[in-house]
């Protein structure tokens, strides 16, 4: 059975109790339960990670890179946070390691502060859910699986 990744950048590991008016009431225990079983349902297994450094999360999508060339890994489904918005270093390394991505954002970034209209992240996906709640995480990993067994 082969694996999706599904990776969290910052402050992730505070859903449920950050901003719930905005994130929700879920934890990332909750989203993690959600995509297992969304991924089950589909034939997958999933590799699920929080990390609130970026080298980390660098480090991950190398890593993500090298387990697709060997046929371990489909794809990654990725909310960045507010790396989305800063980080040239994860779009390259999304590019440079060939890593096919869904980016989900939780909230409409559309909807909140300018900075967060920008998305670093976004010219590499192969999609993006954002303001669907947590069910974006769902959406991301049956979007990853129809975009690559297409």
């Amino acid at each position: 059975m082969s694996t999706i990744m599904v990776l969290n950048g910052p402050n992730l590991n505070l859903l449920g109790t950050r901003e719930p008016d905005m994130y929700g009431h879920e934890t990332l225990s909750d989203v993690e339960v959600l995509c297992r079983d969304t991924a089950a349902a589909l034939g997958y297994e999933i590799d699920f990670r929080q990390s609130n450094h970026e080298g980390v999360l660098i480090d991950y999508i190398h890593e993500a890179g090298r387990r697709i060339k060997e046929g371990e890994v489909l794809g990654v489904v990725f909310n960045p946070a507010a790396y989305t918005h800063t980080s040239v270093a994860l779009h390259d390394a999304i590019k440079g390691a060939d890593v096919p991505v869904i980016e989900v954002h939780i909230s409409n970034v559309h909807t909140r502060e300018a900075f967060r209209h920008h998305s670093y992240i976004s010219p590499v996906a192969l999609g993006i859910v954002v303001g669907m709640g947590v069910q974006g995480y769902a959406l991301g990993i049956q979007g990853l699986v129809h975009k690559l067994s297409a």
